[in-house]
């Protein structure tokens, strides 16, 4: 599968976004009760922010999942780890489905890893799942990431994981 990405229009994406983000499938996502607004509100503050975006991965030119990317010295991860220079924190979302595709979840993180690493400057991925969140776990794993603890968010008990360009190249042989 080849993706392409493009930047969230928010205000001609928030519908998409909203069945995306308020289905049970979408529960760590932690947006379950959000408006049609509040999707639009909040994909307007990420639009607004220089250290946040949100990107669309689309497949033949339609919308496919969600990947958000952050720079955790200024979003998410304050005072929770010492950031590095190079890391950048990422969150991705696939959308619920009636006709799932085997290994499309893992051809996902793959292409959003590979993203990542397109920026020179990107030299480490940092991620923080809730520590509930097994499927995920073991998506970061297939890519490289590893566990280094679980801290405490304001919203949720996170695994805080890594994942530097040389071990997704190992996890996938995907050069970045």
């Amino acid at each position: 599968m080849t993706f392409t990405f493009r930047p969230v229009d928010p205000l001609k994406d928030s519908e998409l976004l909203h069945g995306w983000v308020t289905h049970p499938k979408a529960a760590f996502w932690m947006m379950q009760d959000a408006r049609l607004q509040d999707v639009e509100r909040a994909y307007m503050e990420i639009a607004a922010d220089e250290h946040h975006h949100a990107e669309l991965g689309l497949l033949d030119g339609e919308p496919a999942f969600l990947m958000e990317r952050y720079d955790p010295a200024h979003r998410e991860l304050v005072g929770l780890y010492e950031p590095l220079p190079g890391d950048v924190g990422m969150h991705f979302l696939t959308p619920p489905t009636d006709t799932p595709v085997h290994g499309f979840t893992r051809s996902v993180i793959t292409a959003v890893m590979a993203r990542l690493f397109e920026d020179p400057a990107t030299a480490r991925v940092v991620v923080e799942p809730d520590v509930a969140n097994k499927a995920v776990h073991a998506l970061n794993e297939a890519v490289g990431f590893v566990p280094e603890r679980e801290i405490q968010k304001p919203e949720k008990k996170a695994l805080l994981s890594f994942c530097t360009r040389e071990r997704f190249l190992a996890a996938t042989g995907v050069a970045a």
